[in-house]
């Protein structure tokens, strides 16, 4: 028996839920160590970076696509120390309570749910996200 097929309208509405499930001004925060299993289980590693991400932070889906929208930058924070490796990130709400996505981080280039311009940060270092898709399938 076949999959089940969802148009491409259908798959971009549900990707376009996300952002609105989440909510403006949502909070990226990217960590040291290992990812958790899932985003309901609690943060692992140390917290590197810590940004309110632009009040629409996704473009509108497009062909099955949803890509980072506005400038998504900004500094190590203390517990980087000299230099850590991020390990993955998390989207929170606004209020940083509820965790709605995690992934993994890389460099550009580096084929990570999401790409930074360097995965190795230190207090005060600038940081900017060099891309973020998020891919819908059922074709």
């Amino acid at each position: 028996m076949p999959p089940i097929q969802l148009s491409t309208a259908v798959v971009n509405a549900a990707l376009d839920s996300i952002e609105t499930t989440i909510g403006a001004s949502a909070m990226l925060r990217m960590f040291s160590g290992s990812i958790p299993a899932d985003c309901a289980a609690a943060d692992s590693g140390t917290k590197l970076v810590e940004m309110i991400l632009p009040s629409d932070f996704y473009a509108n889906a497009s062909a099955r696509s949803k890509a980072l929208s506005g400038s998504w930058a900004s500094t190590g924070l203390a517990g980087a120390g000299a230099g850590t490796d991020i390990g993955y990130y998390r989207i929170y709400n606004n209020a940083g309570s509820t965790c709605h996505e995690q992934g993994t981080v890389t460099a550009t280039g580096g084929g990570g749910d999401m790409t930074v311009n360097n995965v190795n940060i230190a207090d005060g270092q600038a940081i900017s996200i060099t891309s973020k898709t998020l891919n819908g399938g059922n074709a």
